[in-house]
């Protein structure tokens, strides 16, 4: 039986007459409403079984930001809905260890019982930071979210409303796990204390607390990592960034984990050094233990490549272990052969390939029939086209304009710091200009606007280059395509924008 005070004040404060009345600052009353239970915690902890749903966000927002512990777990033990998207509060609010704690804990505590709760339906923790962000918008008090929510409640048939309450609290049924959703980033070190915290809750979970993460980042595979690793539940990765410098006997412990993320959407491996330890042999046998696992990856759409060391004349070995069509390939700054890059031309299903990216490899020395043969290949789906820094020049520009025309799915395209003319530039507008859906071109600037003796670029002649182009859109009816010039610092080597007064970095404007 509810003391006679709590429920006399809770009738005054949260009733739905009290929140549907035609007042103009229904959001003000909401918080002065939280703050007056809050100021009283013994009151507060009694009456959360009795506040109506609608109440529960505006008041664990108050409670979370006054680090009102105790009443955070007891808030958490009656949750009535869903999820709690507790990461979108932790993006703005930085809480102390006790109050993220003390969430773990009401959690811990619940999941310990064997009956359900009465109002509990608590079935995801999110810590996502950019995720659910519009609940808590939602559940913040305005006057037509809350009626609205209020009458949906209402209009619930009383005896169904009873029947579904007693059935749940006599449910004798075991409790569903509790997904907690972390984007984690493991590196060299122990994990932060929060982290390590919920670890330890994982670990003694008894199964009921399942630890899911959608993005993944390995900077380091540590057999600490590894451990981390196989308390995830792997079937929930569906974005992998692996950064690290690669031994065999830490590659043949992260394989297993790899084969596991059979929902992995998105794939990068950058940066993958091989110790200066591993012979040939070894180097060998872990690139075919890597790749075979991308026989498990049944749900690949995005594959980036970047900066891998022994990528060169073993493309093929990870292009045939693909089970589906991408939409996204990304190799860059790595060592391709020539045979290396006329299989991936040549082989690369691209029925649904969207986005393309070639940065930084050196095409100087191949044949561009390759690339004119896959830009050609994927014409009809392509959007993004990447080809910086890629050492391509006048010949080989001029070889895929006629690929190019045929993309009428383009939307950008970028071949900055290649060493072009201006008149292949313009030759390169005069083939896209047909192109409706193509809004940005990011060009290298041409070889007339360096400086003959410094060969750097000169801002003037760039500017003449720019108001050219401009002047040409205008002409062949194209104001709205945005094209626009970038080249490297001298100084520094960061990029200076074009468009179309010049964007320049510090150092640069300080010569």
């Amino acid at each position: 039986m509810w003391p006679k005070r709590s429920r006399v004040y809770l009738q005054d404060l949260f009733q739905s007459r009290f929140i549907r009345m035609s007042l103009p600052t229904p959001r003000r009353l909401l918080e002065l409403a939280c703050q007056s239970l809050l100021k009283d915690e013994a009151l507060a902890m009694s009456a959360v079984e009795m506040l109506p749903a609608e109440i529960f966000p505006p008041l664990f927002m108050a409670a979370f930001a006054g680090k009102h512990d105790k009443i955070l777990k007891m808030m958490v033990q009656s949750w009535p809905f869903p999820c709690l998207p507790l990461g979108a509060l932790m993006k703005d609010q930085q809480p102390q260890q006790e109050t993220f704690q003390a969430v773990l804990d009401g959690l811990d505590d619940v999941l310990s019982q064997e009956v359900r709760p009465r109002r509990w339906k608590l079935q995801v923790l999110n810590l996502q930071k950019d995720a659910h962000q519009e609940f808590w918008t939602v559940w913040s008090g305005t006057r037509a979210t809350a009626c609205s929510l209020m009458e949906t409640e209402a209009t619930q048939p009383m005896g169904k409303k009873h029947e579904v309450e007693s059935s749940r609290a006599g449910s004798k049924s075991p409790l569903a796990p509790v997904e907690v959703f972390i984007d984690l980033s493991l590196k060299e070190g122990a994990p932060d204390e929060s982290l390590s915290y919920l670890i330890k809750k994982v670990s003694q979970g008894r199964g009921l607390l399942h630890l899911c993460c959608k993005k993944l980042k390995i900077f380091a595979v540590s057999m600490q990592n590894i451990n981390i690793l196989k308390m995830v539940q792997l079937d929930s990765v569906q974005d992998l960034e692996v950064n690290c410098t690669w031994k065999p006997s830490t590659l043949k412990k992260f394989v297993p984990q790899l084969s596991q993320m059979g929902n992995l959407r998105r794939f990068l491996l950058s940066h993958i050094l091989m110790s200066s330890h591993t012979t040939p042999a070894q180097e060998q046998q872990c690139v075919r233990q890597l790749t075979s696992q991308f026989l498990s990856l049944h749900h690949l759409q995005e594959l980036c490549l970047d900066a891998l060391s022994f990528l060169e004349g073993r493309l093929h070995q990870v292009l045939r272990c693909l089970q589906t069509p991408l939409e996204v390939l990304s190799i860059t700054n790595c060592s391709l052969s020539e045979n290396d890059f006329a299989h991936l031309c040549q082989t690369l299903n691209v029925s649904q390939l969207k986005g393309l990216s070639f940065s930084g490899l050196n095409l100087t020395n191949m044949s561009s029939g390759p690339l004119q043969l896959l830009i050609e290949r994927a014409s009809a789906t392509l959007q993004d086209l990447d080809l910086d820094e890629c050492g391509i020049m006048d010949p080989e520009i001029t070889d895929i304009l006629p690929a190019l025309s045929l993309c009428s799915e383009l939307t950008t395209f970028s071949f900055c710091e290649n060493p072009i003319s201006m008149s292949v530039l313009e030759e390169l507008l005069r083939h896209t200009i047909g192109l409706s859906k193509l809004n940005h071109v990011l060009y290298a600037a041409p070889l007339e606007s360096y400086e003959e003796l410094t060969g750097t670029v000169h801002l003037g002649r760039l500017a003449q280059v720019h108001n050219t182009l401009r002047q040409l859109l205008q002409e062949l009816g194209r104001p709205d395509m945005v094209w626009f010039s970038a080249s490297p610092c001298p100084h520094c080597g960061d990029r200076t924008f074009y468009d179309p007064n010049p964007i320049l970095c510090p150092c640069y404007m300080s010569v």
